[in-house]
Order: C-alpha cells, then sequence, then structure tokens
C-alpha cells in the first residue's frame, strides 16, 4: 500500500492531532492507508458494509454512528456531495470545539468542498498530493445546516436520505424489471442490492410470496427501506450480498447489482452478486436480473444456470432470467 495524503500530512506535521482523546474517523475505506493514526484511539464509522467488516477484521472499533466525545474528527470524502457535506456537518458536531480533517480526491470533489469550507471556517491546515487535499479547521458550529435530516420523500414519494443510491427517484433499471417481473411469483424471495426497497415494494405486492429478504451494504438505505416498506414478510440484512446467506433455500431472486468500485466500472461485482444467487437458491429456482446492456453477464449465467433468457430490454438496459442453478460452475 502506498502512503497516504492523509498519513503524509500527519507525518509531516502539517496536520496537527491531538495527543490524548478519541478519534471519529468517518467513512474510511478497507484499502485506506491509516497506519499514521493512532489505532487503540480510533473509531470508525463506517456505513457500507464491506468496508465496515474489513476494517473491524483490521483491529478497528467500529460502528454506524458516533458516540462522542472526540477529541478529532477525519471525514473521508464520499463521492456524493450531498452526503459529504452531511458527514462534514456530523463530524463538527461530534467533536465539539476539536479539529476536523477533510481528506479527498480531486475526482470526489474536493475542490469544490475546499471553497464551501473555507467560506465558514478558517483553514489551520492545507495540503496538496497525490490529486487531492488534505485540510482542516477547528469546530465551531459552522455547518450544522449541512447535518441530514429525517429521510424524506423523494420525487417518487419513496423515503430516501442523501447519497443513497438514485436518492431523487426511482431508477430506470429497477423499473424496468419490476414491470417485467411475473405475477405468480411466490415462497421465499431475496432482493440483492436492495436499496431504499423500491424493487421490494413491488414484489410485496404478489400474495404469494411468503418471505421477503432485503440484502443491502449501505445502512442508510437499509433504513430508508425500512420506512418504505410495512408488510410483516419483510426482513431486513445490513450485509454484503456476495457473501449473506439465507436461513433456507429460495424461490427467486431478484437484483439490480452494482457494477462500480467508486468511479470504476467493475463487471466482477455484478457477477459476484449472480454467483452469489445462484447458490443461494433451491433446484427449481428462479433469477431475475438487469444490468446495462453491454455487460456480458450472460455467460455467467450460463456457467451456473440450465436455462437462460433475455425477456426484456429498452435502449439502455436488459432483464435477463435465469432458472435451475448448477450447485459448481459448468
Amino acid at each position: 500500500m502506498s502512503r497516504s495524503r492523509l498519513s503524509h500530512a500527519i507525518e509531516s506535521g502539517v496536520i496537527a492531532l491531538p495527543e490524548t482523546g478519541r478519534i471519529a474517523l468517518f467513512n474510511p475505506r478497507a484499502d485506506s492507508d491509516l497506519s499514521a493514526l493512532p489505532g487503540d484511539r480510533c473509531h470508525v464509522i463506517q456505513r457500507h458494509y464491506p468496508d465496515h467488516a474489513a476494517l473491524q477484521a483490521q483491529g478497528f472499533d467500529c460502528a454506524v454512528a458516533p458516540s462522542g466525545p472526540y477529541a478529532a474528527a477525519i471525514v473521508t470524502l464520499p463521492r456524493a456531495r450531498a452526503e459529504a457535506d452531511a458527514l462534514i456537518a456530523e463530524a463538527e458536531a461530534a467533536v465539539g470545539n476539536g479539529t476536523v480533517v477533510i481528506d479527498g480526491a480531486k475526482t470526489d470533489g474536493v475542490e469544490a468542498v475546499l471553497k464551501a469550507v473555507r467560506a465558514r471556517a478558517p483553514l489551520t491546515a492545507n495540503l496538496s498530493k497525490a490529486h487531492g487535499k488534505c485540510f482542516a479547521f477547528e469546530a465551531g458550529g459552522h455547518f450544522t445546516d449541512w447535518r441530514n435530516a429525517a429521510p424524506a420523500p423523494n420525487r417518487d414519494g419513496f423515503l430516501t436520505l442523501p447519497g443513497t443510491f438514485s436518492a431523487d427517484g426511482i431508477d430506470p433499471a429497477s423499473a424496468l424489471l419490476a414491470d417485467h417481473l411475473p405475477d405468480d411469483l411466490k415462497g421465499r424471495v431475496a432482493d440483492l442490492g436492495a436499496g431504499w426497497g423500491y424493487l421490494s415494494r413491488r414484489l410485496l405486492d404478489r400474495p404469494g410470496i411468503t418471505t421477503l429478504d432485503l440484502v443491502e451494504a449501505d445502512h442508510a438505505a437499509l433504513e430508508c427501506a425500512r420506512a418504505n416498506l410495512d408488510d410483516p414478510r419483510a426482513r431486513f440484512h445490513w450485509a454484503d450480498a456476495r457473501d449473506w446467506q439465507p436461513e433456507a433455500r429460495l424461490d427467486v431472486v431478484v437484483t439490480n447489482p452494482p457494477f462500480h468500485t467508486g468511479r470504476a466500472a467493475d463487471p466482477s461485482l455484478g457477477r459476484a452478486f449472480l454467483d452469489a444467487a445462484a447458490r443461494m437458491l433451491a433446484p427449481t429456482g428462479r433469477l431475475f436480473v438487469v444490468a446495462n446492456r453491454q455487460l456480458p453477464y450472460e455467460d455467467t449465467l450460463a456457467a451456473r444456470f440450465s436455462r437462460v433468457e433475455q425477456i426484456a430490454a429498452d435502449n439502455r438496459f436488459k432483464v435477463l432470467f435465469a432458472q435451475r442453478p448448477a450447485r459448481k460452475p459448468r
């Protein structure tokens, strides 16, 4: 692992952290270089399950919400600006009058964030390195209006929070998938990568479904799904869909799998969802998946299922159906 901008800022003395007291780390990634930090004083606040689990395995004390007091806070910027603003406000509120450090890449919008922060609070440090910036300010109620409120209705009436996938409205790929699901779905069903619950809401219109497991890595999105679904058949799992195991084999899996890691396209992520679905399904189980038209998921499905076909498409997305999973890839 190469030396990070944050580690360089701390070790060079540009960023001065307090010698005592807990340090809140908001949104660090699993592969973050945190070697310059006093690990025994760090409290990680990470709401993305794979990163949370990986950092916990590295020995960090991890949670999904702050529990101060903290002497300082470090925010690793996410991609979404509204989510970044909310994290900065949350960090400032958690440290009282302590130091808040912001670390981010240019591709994550750090230049715009720096400009907005500097307009409200004097900077105590500012380092440019490795196509990004690391800067700091002293907390003092500068950003209270940036804090997230409760989930609010989007344009389609679903409760969402900034930073969740497709927070502004129904994702068109999910809508295409929902519109082409058969009416006869029944039994044990799972929605892998359930987000804030749109596909699950559509699934629960089918009385033959006995249980519906929503599996989602984004803790905020899953909490929104809880608010959007009032049905005793729905069960909520904060987990990595690639590793999650149902209590019994499933009759149906639906998924709109992610295919990006950060900003980079990563089709292997979607393929891992399809492999996981094959492991979860009963011998006659059915899988329904939506994907961008150019993604080559048919080969993955053909290696894992006896029957594969495309059942719908538009100019951007395709809906694929697979049935009868093989326990081992062919």
